[in-house]
């Protein structure tokens, strides 16, 4: 199974604000044994949130997404997962309930009486407002739910709030409860070394000959003109299944030595069980 991320709000597009889901999200993955394999990001916009929705409702993938599913004017994620859904928005029950139970907790903390029939809460009742169909993220943050839908496709999609104080535990959360099968698997791994003294351009065919031979193993090629220990070089490297991986990179080593280049220390990375 793929793991996708979208990442929602105009604050991060216009600098306002660092994404750090990105980072997260993939130290949760790797922790895991799993590996993250797209991100997108997007603005405050209902017809790009939707059409980002409803391509991951149909990939088949697990997507995380983060923000704007609070119930201010500029939140539109809620109302976009259903429009991709095709179905209506409706107050989940458990949902309804868990903000009860916040707001009853809110108001004994400010030693007032709890009215849940004042403007404000009946407002917030609407941050429980779903998709049909939509099941409950837990938050231990403040108890005000995130959700999952899932496509016909089989896509799931999970919605959770962009501050990360609540974002990363549920999560964590989502990746051990529906994912624990997947983990542990060990089924990414990397392989790379130091090139010295060459020209991308000269390793393009070996790159692209271990491609066409090792079915599922990527190669890649990470140039750097400045490196503050190997100075300007080329990390060269294939990553994929692990055992695809070993016999892919014996056969890169291999090419590398008919080409003009001095070859530096290696690389080994394999995502933890």
């Amino acid at each position: 199974m793929d793991f996708g991320l979208i990442i929602i709000g105009d604050e991060i597009l216009s600098g306002k604000r660092q994404d750090k889901h990105l980072a997260k999200a993939i130290e949760l993955l790797g922790e895991r044994g799993l590996q993250l394999d797209w991100a997108r990001y997007v603005g405050d916009d209902r017809s790009l949130i939707t059409a980002e929705l409803r391509a991951a409702f149909a990939s088949g993938a697990a997507v995380f997404s983060c923000g704007g599913i609070g119930a201010t004017p500029d939140d539109h994620t809620r109302q976009c997962a259903a429009a991709a859904l095709d179905v209506p928005l409706v107050l989940h029950d458990e949902a309804r309930e868990l903000i009860l139970q916040r707001m009853r907790d809110v108001a004994t903390e400010q030693g007032i009486a709890f009215d849940p029939d004042r403007d404000d809460n009946r407002h917030r009742l609407n941050m429980g407002v779903f998709p049909v169909g939509a099941r409950i993220i837990p938050n231990p943050y403040n108890k005000i739910p995130g959700f999952s839908c899932t496509g016909l496709a089989g896509g799931a999609v999970h919605f959770m709030p962009g501050f990360p104080v609540m974002a990363w535990p549920m999560m964590a959360w989502v990746l051990d409860g529906q994912y624990a099968a997947l983990q542990g698997q060990q089924r990414h791994s990397e392989r790379s070394v130091i090139v010295y003294g060459a020209m991308e351009a000269a390793l393009t065919q070996l790159m692209e000959d271990i491609e066409a031979r090792f079915i599922g193993v990527r190669v890649f090629s990470l140039p750097s003109v400045d490196h503050p220990v190997h100075g300007r070089h080329i990390e060269l490297g294939v990553k994929g299944e692990p055992v695809a991986v070993e016999a892919a990179y014996a056969d890169l080593r291999l090419g590398l030595n008919a080409v003009p280049a001095r070859l530096g220390p290696e690389l080994v990375r394999t995502t933890k069980s």
